[in-house]
């Protein structure tokens, strides 16, 4: 479902303004709250594994995100009593008329995956647990961001009522092993604390445009992109969360490093392979040390190597081509990663950012470049049976 009418609609959400009748700094989108969501969502998900013995279906934890995520771009940002009272007294009403807008928006979106979010919004019993953990993430990303605008409107009306409001709905959540960690602000806190600073990493950095996007909000839209191409492919449900996972945090390390560039990395001969190394040292002493050590392995699989097709064998990692994943390790056990897949969403959502800005009377020649190499390097391109070249053909001037 990479069509161009899709993409557009997944970049609305950098437009939607968080907090905007607060006193606030930059970094308070929708795409950017979404994406934390995501990052927060695993980090309960993996302690209720952990800790209560959970059993967690992963594609559904990460449909419902994204369900979640295409709902609020519809509705934008409504306040949240408001929200919660509309969605009590009219939501089925409400999620009819959601439906009916994304189907406008994008014709082509697969009815498949429409049944899936009707199921999920109408049926309470449907993913109940994975839903409980969605719902915990959204308020304690919520509460991230006011712990933060709280200070520059303290003593602003409706600033405390609103700080009460966050502290109650998290208490519901108590019964979750995650949600009482990070009560006591140990380090999984620091964790959710440390990622949620690639909301203020800007993309083109050296380039106005608009929408501006954060390196918090790619990572999510390379994820969405990835899972809708693993489905594509016929993958196996721990593939296309593989593929969803690698896309969200592929660019963990630049939390540590900010971003550099591709032009900075190609300059010098071996300068690359230097930045990767540094990279792995410092996830290795800044990142890992704030997560359980069974944790580990999977955190350094989906961040590095990131966009090399690999599979695990006897706990190795092995490369290999989609076409032999296709054939021989679309199972599960196999824990495979369609990385050049993925390399391709990258560099798609890198394309769409400057072909927007273009598109609003913004660019520079830096963009302009970046744009034109894109395109050129995915004409007439198939990876893994993902026609990217006809995605390309439907951004045209």
């Amino acid at each position: 479902m990479l069509t161009k009418s899709f993409i557009e609609f997944l970049y609305e959400a950098a437009h939607i303004q968080r907090w905007n009748e607060h006193i606030r700094p930059g970094g308070f989108t929708e795409l950017d709250k979404q994406a934390h969501k995501m990052m927060i969502v695993y980090v309960l998900a993996r302690h209720e594994e952990d800790d209560h013995g959970a059993q967690i279906d992963w594609r559904r934890l990460i449909e419902g995100g994204i369900f979640e995520f295409m709902q609020r771009n519809v509705l934008t940002d409504i306040k949240p009593p408001i929200f919660h009272e509309m969605m009590r007294i009219y939501g089925k009403e409400l999620n009819a008329w959601v439906f009916e807008e994304i189907r406008r928006r994008i014709p082509d979106i697969e009815p498949e995956f429409m049944d899936k979010m009707r199921n999920y919004f109408e049926d309470a019993s449907y993913s109940a647990m994975e839903k409980k953990l969605l719902r915990a993430a959204h308020y304690l990303a919520t509460k991230w961001e006011f712990e933060i605008i709280y200070h520059f409107n303290e003593g602003i009306y409706g600033s405390e009522d609103t700080k009460a409001l966050i502290d109650n709905e998290l208490e519901d959540h108590y019964d979750l092993a995650a949600v009482k960690k990070l009560a006591l602000n140990g380090k999984s806190s620091k964790f959710i604390d440390l990622v949620g600073q690639l909301r203020f990493q800007k993309r083109w950095a050296q380039s106005p445009r608009v929408p501006e996007t954060s390196v918090m909000g790619h990572v999510l839209l390379v994820a969405i992109m990835g899972y809708f191409c693993a489905v594509k492919l016929g993958a196996c449900d721990e593939r296309i969360v593989g593929d969803f996972l690698t896309g969200l945090f592929h660019d963990l390390p630049e939390v540590l490093t900010r971003d550099i560039i591709s032009p900075v990395k190609r300059s010098v001969p071996g300068l690359d392979e230097l930045i990767k190394k540094i990279e792995e040292r410092l996830v290795a002493e800044k990142i890992l040390p704030l997560l359980p050590y069974s944790w580990h392995e999977d955190i350094i699989y989906y961040t590095q190597n990131e966009f090399t097709n690999r599979v695990k064998i006897d706990g190795k990692v092995v490369m290999t081509t989609i076409e032999e994943i296709n054939v021989k390790y679309n199972h599960p056990g196999f824990h495979a990663i369609d990385g050049t897949v993925l390399k391709a969403c990258d560099n798609l959502a890198a394309f769409v950012e400057v072909w927007l800005s273009r598109r609003y009377g913004i660019t520079s020649k830096h963009m302009e470049e970046g744009e034109a190499a894109i395109r050129a390097m995915y004409k007439g391109k198939v990876i893994g049976g993902i026609d990217f070249g006809s995605v390309y053909e439907e951004f045209t001037d």
